[in-house]
């Protein structure tokens, strides 16, 4: 009879611990901390043919390998009036891709004479087809989509910048 009860009571036991196990909610992932910009110079984007100035950013420097290779990806947003400056150690040909960057982008690619060479507009979110720069590239600034457009950037406008990082 005890031996009896004891196992009703283990069963009961294990049945409970199993309908609490079965009603827990899934684990929680933990929340990707939010990647914060860091004003690090500003920006001057300029017509060739009036040398006036098209827009004022300030901007965030991608110059070593980790920067480059994770840029403006898993960030939420970014203010008009931001960007990203990648500055590269030579001119060369130059292609980008929106791996893990949640808005989209002008790519803006600009060689070493600080002259816009060519751009790519509405690049896509999470789109990792290939943007290619189609001429040699030592700068790349990626803004906000539609400034391009906005601000009617040609090719053979030109940029000039002060950094801060130095």
């Amino acid at each position: 009879m005890i031996r009896r009860y004891f196992k009703i009571v283990i069963l009961s036991t294990t049945l409970s611990s199993l309908a609490l196990c079965s009603c827990k909610e899934e684990p929680k992932k933990p929340k990707q901390a939010e990647i914060v910009f860091k004003n690090e110079g500003t920006l001057k984007l300029l017509k060739t043919a009036n040398d006036s100035v098209v827009a004022n950013l300030e901007i965030e420097i991608a110059d070593n390998e980790f920067e480059t290779q994770t840029g403006l990806m898993y960030r939420e947003s970014m203010k008009a009036n931001r960007g990203m400056l990648f500055i590269f150690p030579n001119e060369q040909p130059r292609s980008f891709y929106m791996k893990n960057t949640r808005f989209a982008l002008d790519l803006i690619y600009i060689n070493a004479n600080k002259k816009v060479v060519s751009f790519q507009e509405n690049a896509q979110p999470f789109n990792e087809s290939s943007l290619p720069s189609n001429a040699p590239a030592k700068y790349v600034l990626e803004v906000n989509a539609g400034l391009v457009k906005e601000w009617q950037l040609e090719v053979g406008d030109s940029m000039s910048f002060i950094s801060e990082k130095d």
